[in-house]
């Protein structure tokens, strides 16, 4: 994704998916940045991210609401 910088994600607010397993602590962040989405695993804060364009996001989203990743 392009135009994000690294002070995007210093002052990014990160919020766990509702659906994230709390007993595990297999947890995914989400944070809404200026120009995208920034996903991050909760163990691992200073670990990668995944970065996506507002598209992208929003056709993830509508694959995850239409069953597209459902396994059967």
């Amino acid at each position: 994704m392009t135009g994000v910088q690294p002070t995007d994600l210093a002052d990014a607010t990160w919020r766990k998916a509702t659906r994230s397993n709390t007993q595990g602590n297999q947890c995914v962040e989400v944070a809404q940045l200026k120009h995208g989405i920034a996903v991050r695993d909760s163990k691992d804060p200073e670990g990668p991210n995944l970065m996506f364009t507002p598209g992208e996001w929003d056709a993830f989203v509508h694959g995850v609401k239409g069953g597209e990743f459902d396994l059967s």
